[in-house]
C-alpha cells in the first residue's frame, strides 16, 4: 500500500488531521500567552506627585526674587554649588554666573512678568531618591530697544538637594528671542 493509500483511508486520515488541528491550536495559544507575558508589565511605583509642596514654594520665591531683582534672596534658595542651563546653552553654568544674566534683562525690557502656566508639580522619585519640582512659565517683557514685546514659554526643571536647597534649573523653551543688545 503507498503512503497515498494510507492516507486516503479515513480512520487514519481523520486523527492525522485532528492531531495536525490540535497542534496548530496548541502553537496559536502558547504563541499568544508568550507574546503577552513578553509585552505586560508589572506596575511599578517610582515615587509620588505633589501639587503642593515646600519646595514648590522655594521655586515661586525664586521666581519672586527674579522679578524683585533681588540676587541676596536668590543665593539663600540655591546651593553654592548650583548650576543653570537653558535650551542653546552650550554648557551648564554656575548660578552666580547665572544670577548675573538674570540682572540684565531688566536693562533690555521694561514690564518684566513670569506668568506660572497651569501648575507646577513636585516630582519625588523612589529612584536614586531625586527631588524635582517641574513648572510652566511664560516669560514676557518689553524691548527697551524696540517697543517690541517678547513672549518666551517655557518649561522649568528645579532639583534639590538633601538639604533642601536647589541644585540645578534646567529650562526648555524658545530663548532666542530674548535679545541683549
Amino acid at each position: 500500500m503507498t503512503s497515498d493509500a494510507l492516507l486516503n483511508r479515513v480512520p487514519l486520515k481523520d486523527s492525522f488531521l485532528k492531531l495536525l488541528h490540535m497542534k496548530k491550536i496548541a502553537l496559536a495559544l502558547s504563541s499568544t500567552l508568550i507574546m503577552l507575558s513578553a509585552f505586560s508589565q508589572k506596575e511599578e511605583k517610582n515615587g509620588t506627585i505633589y501639587i503642593k509642596h515646600p519646595y514648590i514654594d522655594i521655586v515661586n520665591k525664586s521666581v519672586k526674587a527674579y522679578l524683585d531683582r533681588d540676587v541676596a534672596t536668590n543665593k539663600t534658595l540655591f546651593a553654592d554649588t548650583a548650576r543653570f542651563w537653558f535650551t542653546g546653552m552650550p554648557k551648564w553654568i554656575p548660578m552666580a554666573d547665572a544670577f548675573q544674566s538674570w540682572t540684565t534683562d531688566a536693562d533690555f525690557y521694561d514690564s518684566i512678568k513670569l506668568k506660572v502656566v497651569g501648575y507646577p508639580d513636585y516630582l519625588a522619585y523612589k529612584d536614586q531618591d531625586a527631588k524635582v519640582v517641574q513648572s510652566w512659565w511664560t516669560w514676557m517683557g518689553k524691548s527697551k530697544k524696540t517697543g517690541e514685546w517678547v513672549r518666551i514659554d517655557f518649561v522649568a526643571f528645579n532639583t534639590f538637594n538633601k538639604v533642601g536647597k536647589m541644585d540645578s534649573e534646567t529650562l526648555y523653551g524658545d530663548f532666542s528671542k530674548l535679545v541683549k543688545e
